[in-house]
């Protein structure tokens, strides 16, 4: 079947945009592969990168170079050699490579197998997965009959036990998964039928002998054209090209002018796309190597001229092809590194260094390698010193006509390299050139594969188990009330979470029966419409709740870590499919639900709240009391060590509090007889601890040892009423210290209930801060709307405490309607 030039480029746009296939977009030279990418990157929904293997193909790619961003060795890595050698990714790193669904590689043909392996290894370590790739997306972009990969006789002599071959197609991973050709066929930079078919055939090694000799008459011995006439020297040696340059400069008369480049930030000196001391004369030949990205377009990447005149500020050119006068000015070239931008949480490529420079340099001579993706009128090719297979074909494809080339020597048979390997993989890419058939079913595959991990709680289980183990692993150090709400917690995920979707899933076969979209069938989106509500409001109003009132608290600061650690896993992947299952209001579209999952990977922010007595606890069988005066004794001990900017145990161990509560002593005399009190911590916090003692009463005697003293007790204030008492001595004038002393309570506690009110806006912010404390760390939680108390403490400094902050952040939700209750 004859598929049109618009039809490829739709189809492999589709596979990209459609499907979750890995692309392989290939094709002759001069067929639209770059422009295809710059269209991916501006037109796609899909969060991608760009690399390439070379700093100068990123570089003219837009994208990064794949050892920076994956952070690979360099050298052969031979399997395990990147988690042996790779270094640490930051956070910000590891968030976008979780969230990516499209990695584009660029120059395909030049990237080593076990790179592609070590990417893939990067992928699925950072995204969990164990899928090819971490289960992202590939558009792979070249043409295999151009530059190969460049391996040391050394380097695979390590790979070699490994690998098959160097080609990007002996990756281990990659054969691990599918991927769909698509070739390109039409050109555009030729359009002369003749050399079309002439360079197919080399592209091709289907060259025959009298094709071989027609090309070789274009072979003028001696020929050396004047400098007005623009012809540009391709060799395949540096040193060739460099020569040929340096002799025809110093052959110039006139003095030389030399324009130094301008370098800010991080761009590599192997990068620069020119010299950056660039020594040029008048009359010299030069080659624009940038697009002019004025209204004017006056010059393109590969267009020869000749300088005319220079100044300090400008070079004056005369284009060889159009005889237009052309005033140079310096440009910037940019280096980027992609980043999440903390507002929108997209993928965003930032600038992280420039080079500013005449868009220029000599051209009488460059290499083959560096012509790629460069279109000539008029060239010499002096490649009969081939060393490389696909080096012929690159220098011959960048000629427009085989008018415009001339052959320094004649084109032996033997430097048209030929590989059976690349033969052979050229042979199974047009025997796979998908259909329109194919890309139903791939978007018909990528679609039910979507929807099943939607519905899966594999993963939660899978991080429920590990908070179990941890907590059996560790109970005597962890809080007994762990045990119950860890039970309670797996029983409903289990019941009303897993089996449901269980047998949501056994249904789904009969829907994916037919051979419509799952986005285009009626009774299966009503399903999902109304499954979707069932889990989000499951994991809203049960299991997220269960999770924030899990109590955290242990004097072992591993064990607590480790404990937060799988927590908070559990929390965000429950937040995650909460995000995603909301996604579904109105039905499943693949994009939506990619881009809320992805979204909520980078959205979440753990909300746990940590050892929060709840309302009413029971009385365990031991005595233990660990309800209200447990409780009471833990939310004043937090207090008190987030005042001072502590731990904790430091402050008092939870087993002195488990005994407290037990014992419950009403004196100094019975507070020295816990274990965790000497006479040194009786007098620092002796009163406190007896306060909060008498204000949470039993009903049950303190201990079994003699009768205590009765104390006769004030009648208590109504709980209820605590707070708006306090808020009533604060407008009458009372300092939070005088209140705090005149009701035996603590100073955090006064200031918890009034930013209680400051939340219902009863209470001005501005009554309890001075202005110049206020703006400023107004400024900041609106700078940094996700930061914790914590990270806000840390930023701002000593000279401003919780409760102060606590203060603005209620004035800021009530301002936005929120409330201030929690």
């Amino acid at each position: 079947m004859t598929v049109s030039v618009n039809e490829k480029l739709d189809l492999a746009h589709n596979f990209v945009l459609h499907t979750n296939q890995n692309i392989f977009l290939t094709g002759k030279a001069g067929t639209g592969k770059t422009t295809f990418l710059q269209q991916i990157k501006q037109l796609s929904a899909k969060r991608l990168v760009v690399v390439a293997p070379t700093g100068v193909a990123a570089i003219n790619a837009g994208g990064v170079t794949i050892h920076s961003l994956f952070q690979l060795p360099f050298g052969p890595l031979t399997p395990g050699t990147t988690q042996r050698e790779g270094k640490k990714f930051n956070k910000e790193k590891i968030n976008l490579l979780r969230t990516l669904d499209l990695l584009v590689i660029d120059e395909i043909s030049m990237v080593r197998s076990d790179v592609l392996d070590g990417i893939d290894e990067v992928l699925r370590r950072y995204r969990t997965s164990s899928a090819p790739f971490g289960g992202v997306q590939l558009l792979l972009i070249g043409d295999m009959q151009q530059l190969p990969p460049v391996i040391k006789d050394d380097d695979w002599a390590l790979l070699k036990p490994y690998y098959e071959t160097g080609y990007f197609f002996g990756s281990k991973a990659l054969r691990q998964t599918s991927y769909v050709p698509i070739e390109l066929t039409h050109i555009y930079r030729q359009t002369d039928e003749r050399f079309i078919s002439l360079l197919n055939s080399i592209r091709e090694k289907t060259v025959t002998r009298a094709q071989l000799d027609n090309l070789n008459q274009r072979y003028i011995p001696d020929f050396s054209p004047g400098d007005d006439e623009g012809y540009i020297t391709l060799a395949t040696h540096n040193t060739a090209a460099q020569q040929i340059n340096i002799q025809k400069l110093l052959a110039l008369k006139g003095k030389p002018r030399t324009f130094t480049a301008t370098v800010e930030g991080d761009f590599p000196a192997h990068t620069y796309p020119t010299d950056a001391s660039l020594e040029l004369k008048v009359g010299a030949q030069v080659m624009f190597i940038k697009n002019d990205i004025s209204r004017d377009k006056l010059y393109y990447n590969g267009k020869i001229g000749r300088i005319t005149d220079m100044d300090d500020s400008a070079i004056y050119v005369k284009s060889q092809q159009d005889g237009e006068d052309i005033v140079v000015y310096p440009v910037d070239w940019t280096n980027i590194k992609y980043t999440l931008d903390p507002a929108t949480k997209e993928i965003k490529s930032e600038p992280i260094g420039t080079f500013r420079q005449m868009p220029l340099k000599l051209a009488w001579a460059i290499t083959v390698h560096k012509s790629q993706g460069l279109t000539f009128e008029k060239a010499i090719l002096d490649v009969s010193s081939a060393f490389a297979h696909g080096q012929v074909y690159v220098a011959l494809s960048r000629c427009k006509t085989l008018d415009g080339l001339v052959l320094r020597s004649p084109i032996p048979a033997h430097s048209i390299k030929s590989e059976l390997e690349l033969e052979d993989f050229h042979q199974q890419v047009q025997l796979q050139t998908p259909n329109e058939q194919h890309l139903h079913q791939a978007k018909l595959t990528n679609q039910q594969h979507l929807l099943r991990e939607l519905f899966s709680f594999e993963r939660a289980n899978s991080l429920l188990y590990r908070c179990r183990r941890v907590i059996n692993e560790h109970a005597s150090s962890l809080d007994a009330e762990s045990s119950p709400i860890l039970t309670q917690l797996t029983t409903s995920l289990r019941e009303k979470a897993s089996d449901v979707s269980g047998r949501f899933q056994q249904q789904l076969p009969s829907y994916f029966a037919s051979d419509n979209l799952p986005e285009h069938n009626p009774a299966l989106q009503d399903r999902v419409r109304k499954a979707g509500t069932y889990f989000k409001s499951l994991i809203g109003t049960e299991l997220l709740p269960l999770l924030h009132s899990f109590p955290t608290d242990c004097d072992n600061k591993k064990v607590r870590d480790l404990l937060l650690e799988t927590l908070d896993e559990l929390e965000k992947e429950l937040f995650s499919k909460q995000r995603s299952f909301e996604s579904c209001q109105d039905g499943f579209n693949a994009l939506s639900y990619l881009q809320a999952r992805n979204r909520a990977e980078l959205d979440f922010q753990p909300e746990r709240k940590k050892h929060e007595p709840k309302a009413a606890e029971p009385t365990p069988s031991d005595g233990s009391a660990r309800g209200g005066l447990y409780g009471a004794l833990m939310k004043w001990r937090n207090d008190m060590a987030g005042e001072h900017n502590t731990s904790g145990f430091m402050v008092l161990p939870q087993k002195t509090i488990v005994e407290l509560a037990r014992v419950r002593p009403t004196n100094e005399a019975e507070l020295l007889a816990v274990k965790g009190f000497g006479k040194t911590k009786v007098r620092q916090i002796g009163a406190e601890i007896l306060r909060i003692v008498q204000e949470n009463p039993s009903g049950r005697a303190a201990s079994a040892g003699a009768p205590k003293t009765k104390v006769a007790k004030a009648p208590k204030e109504p709980k209820e009423l605590s707070p708006a008492i306090t808020l009533a001595f604060f407008q009458s004038g009372k300092t939070i210290a005088e209140i705090a002393t005149e009701r035996s309570l603590a100073v955090s506690t006064v200031e918890s209930h009034l930013v209680r009110y400051v939340g219902t806006g009863e209470l001005a912010v501005e009554a309890l801060l001075p202005a110049q404390k206020l703006a400023s760390i107004r400024a900041y939680i609106e700078t940094y709307p996700s930061e914790t108390l914590n990270q806000v403490r840390q930023s701002l400094g000593n000279d401003v405490s919780f409760s102060e902050i606590r203060f603005v952040q209620y004035a800021l939700r009530a301002e936005a309607g929120g409330g201030g209750e929690e």
